[in-house]
């Protein structure tokens, strides 16, 4: 396994001061717990641009909660319990990467021009397998100097300070390592909104975006009469939080059996739905659901064990195995979610389902047995032509 260390070279007394100002300044820990989301400054999730630096990963220095680090992969590099990130060394970045028995050292001084480390971050992630290297670089130095990509574009000779110049280091490091950018940065855009997400939630996907669509087309169907919605499985609270920004009339409940994924469910909630506020419970599967509701919305784990050992390295070693893995057949939890409907499902109401490409034919089978049967079973494709979601009403 090879060793990847990241050197940075800025005078050392400026880059240790910059660094100490950073982590007073931008550092806002999450600390995930059973029962809450805790942070140091209160407004700072008003701004998703803001939260890079939130309960990411080892280098942002954060402590997860016992279910969240059963339900993912461990870091390439964790931090244990009382470590200070900064009391690593600020000029280099150490990690195991997937470059084989290669030992690379990638040196980024100062007052590098953009276009000048942009070029060498491509080449480093190109060399680590990353499929989108030129965007996966793009977007990084992006949230290191809070700027938009046709900046970058004229602004190809801008000098990066010893700050900048660290941050994108180790940024494109961990990169390397195959932790998913959308975790790097903090955040991942889904329905027009951005989200923030860590590793206790699964990255939203744009396919869901299409089980939203049926939700909101479900509701209008309903004559605009307050229809109460359960997300179960909610993970980052996408959907249900898309639910209630666009259909502000619905009641909706997010289910989900991980404390940190809610917390991250909430916190989202908190800063994009606050005029129709999301009631967020602890719950295996429909469990804790505390009334009938009309609608039942679920993207839940459905890779089967088999394709879960074949997944890129970037979902594979960083995603929550919870929300992903389903058994032999992928079913399981599918399975046991279409045997609950019926105790918490009012009259009339429908279930919408993501599955995976090739589970239609068994998953209509799983719908077709139900007692009482329902009265349509439907799917619909995705964008790239595959079975992905399924209607159940009654």
């Amino acid at each position: 396994m090879a060793i990847l260390q990241v050197n940075v070279r800025p005078a050392s007394r400026e880059s240790k001061s910059l660094r100490s100002q950073w982590w007073e300044k931008e550092r806002t820990v999450i600390h995930s717990t059973d029962t809450s989301l805790q942070h140091s400054q209160p407004t700072s999730l008003t701004d998703p641009f803001k939260i890079h630096s939130i309960a990411t990963q080892s280098s942002a220095g954060v402590r997860r909660d016992p279910a969240s680090t059963r339900s993912a992969m461990q870091t390439t590099t964790p931090l244990e319990d009382g470590d200070d990130p900064s009391a690593k060394s600020p000029n280099a970045f150490d990690a195991h990467s997937s470059l084989g028995s290669q030992s690379i050292k990638w040196t980024l001084t100062p007052s590098t021009p953009v276009g000048r480390a942009l070029v060498s971050a491509v080449q480093r992630l190109n060399e680590a397998g990353c499929d989108s290297a030129r965007l996966d670089a793009q977007v990084l130095l992006c949230h290191v100097l809070h700027q938009d990509r046709s900046w970058l574009f004229a602004h190809h000779e801008y000098p990066l300070d010893p700050f900048e110049a660290e941050q994108f280091t180790e940024l494109v490091a961990r990169r390397v390592c195959r932790e998913p950018v959308a975790y790097l940065i903090g955040r991942k855009e889904f329905y027009g909104m951005d989200f923030y997400v860590d590793r206790r939630v699964l990255i939203p996907r744009p396919e869901t975006e299409l089980l939203v669509d049926l939700a909101l087309g479900q509701i209008q169907d309903r004559n605009n009469r307050r229809v109460v919605v359960a997300d179960v499985g909610t993970g980052s609270g996408a959907i249900a939080v898309t639910v209630a920004v666009h259909a502000p009339e619905t009641k909706v409940y997010g289910l989900d059996v991980s404390a940190g994924a809610l917390a991250v469910a909430q916190a989202n909630a908190d800063r994009l739905a606050p005029q129709n506020p999301v009631t967020f419970l602890q719950s295996d599967l429909l469990a804790a659901l505390p009334e009938p509701v009309d609608l039942i919305v679920a993207n839940l784990p459905y890779i089967t064990d088999k394709d879960y050992q074949t997944l890129s390295p970037d979902i594979r070693n960083y995603e929550p195995q919870l929300a992903l893995k389903a058994g032999a057949l992928g079913l399981d939890v599918i399975e046991r979610l279409l045997q609950q409907v019926h105790a918490h499902l009012k009259p009339k109401g429908a279930v919408l389902l993501e599955i995976g490409s090739e589970q239609g034919d068994d998953v209509i089978k799983l719908a077709k047995a139900m007692r009482p049967k329902p009265t349509y079973v439907g799917m619909r494709r995705d964008y790239s032509g595959h079975i992905r979601m399924v209607t159940i009403e009654f």
